[in-house]
């Protein structure tokens, strides 16, 4: 069995059942230029040829770390089926057609964001850039933006992927699939 359609039946099915406003929202979990992990949510654009695709600046942290070390995991909650999936593999930078396909995709005002922000990096005060923002939307009105070469994408190509059924009774159903040399093998686990 392909994991990865059963995490497309698990993801339709909260998305039919929940009233979240990101049901792509996941946890992003890359390891740090200081050794430590680092997380944070983001929102999966799609699974593309099995494999997750996330987006977000180059010269982001997530981007600097995940280019320095592709290990990273995804992990999804979804609450309206109380189900978890654990996604641990390899990060690599997605072809610049398709990074170009996901920025058009995005609102005005995130294209704008991602244009003149440096993702992550400190700032005394956003007066200026929030001056600068509202600027660039009165000038830009219907133009297109192009994105910026800092602006791309990771696929994480999975190398293990765990599902757990939440029960009442605390005793979850989990099962773990482990890609060995493009075969899927699958584990049950203990709650």
């Amino acid at each position: 069995m392909n994991p990865l359609k059963q995490f497309i039946e698990w993801y339709d099915r909260e998305v039919e059942k929940s009233s979240v406003r990101i049901p792509s929202a996941c946890c992003l979990t890359s390891i740090g230029l200081d050794g430590y992990p680092n997380s944070r949510f983001v929102s999966l654009k799609e699974i593309l040829n099995n494999k997750f695709v996330i987006t977000g600046p180059l010269n982001s942290r997530k981007g600097t770390e995940l280019l320095s070390n592709s290990k990273a995991a995804l992990t999804f909650w979804w609450t309206a089926t109380e189900r978890q999936v654990r996604v641990q593999g390899d990060a690599i930078q997605i072809e610049n057609t398709l990074a170009d396909k996901y920025f058009k995709e995005r609102s005005k005002e995130s294209q704008i964001v991602s244009q003149i922000c440096e993702q992550g990096i400190p700032i005394e005060d956003s007066t200026k850039l929030v001056a600068l923002f509202e600027t660039q939307k009165t000038e830009i009105n219907k133009n297109e933006i192009h994105r910026p070469k800092t602006w791309s994408g990771f696929y994480i190509i999975p190398k293990r992927i765990e599902f757990m059924k939440f029960e009442k009774s605390r005793f979850h159903y989990r099962e773990l699939f482990i890609n060995e040399e493009g075969i899927w093998k699958k584990t049950i686990l203990q709650p």
